[in-house]
């Protein structure tokens, strides 16, 4: 048995890209940061940490929709690693959060949370419009 679970929370590091796949199929595209606080030597030290996130369909379409650079968002989801060739030719390697769950947190008035959960199974299948440069 084995498990491919994420779980973050953290803010958006710019607005989200939505595009559609050749089927139609919602696709939006975000960076997410988390940051870790800790002592060293009686000194603070902040370590932030950028993700590549993914979501599809409804849930995509709501990111895109509602989700804006520095809004704070829960995610869960799973790690899925592509393969692709730069305008060099080098093989490269990114690997990104596929979201099954997001929900936005706290916000201008903290009323209406909205929640989404991924109603299509983007298992085993990646769309042809993920764009092939990383961000980061």
């Amino acid at each position: 048995m084995s498990v491919n679970k994420v779980i973050l929370i953290g803010r958006l590091g710019k607005d989200p890209e939505v595009r559609y796949s050749g089927s139609g199929t919602a696709v939006t595209n975000f960076n997410m940061a988390t940051t870790r606080r800790y002592k060293k030597d009686n000194e603070k030290v902040e370590e932030t940490e950028w993700h590549r996130i993914v979501a599809f369909g409804r849930t995509a379409e709501v990111c895109g929709e509602y989700l804006q650079k520095g809004r704070q968002i829960y995610v869960e989801g799973r790690l899925q690693t592509r393969e692709w060739e730069d305008k060099e030719g080098n093989r490269r390697w990114t690997t990104e959060v596929i979201v099954e769950r997001m929900q936005m947190l706290g916000g201008r008035d903290d009323r209406g949370r909205v929640e989404a959960e991924s109603s299509e199974s983007p298992f085993d299948k990646t769309p042809d419009n993920i764009p092939d440069d990383v961000p980061f």
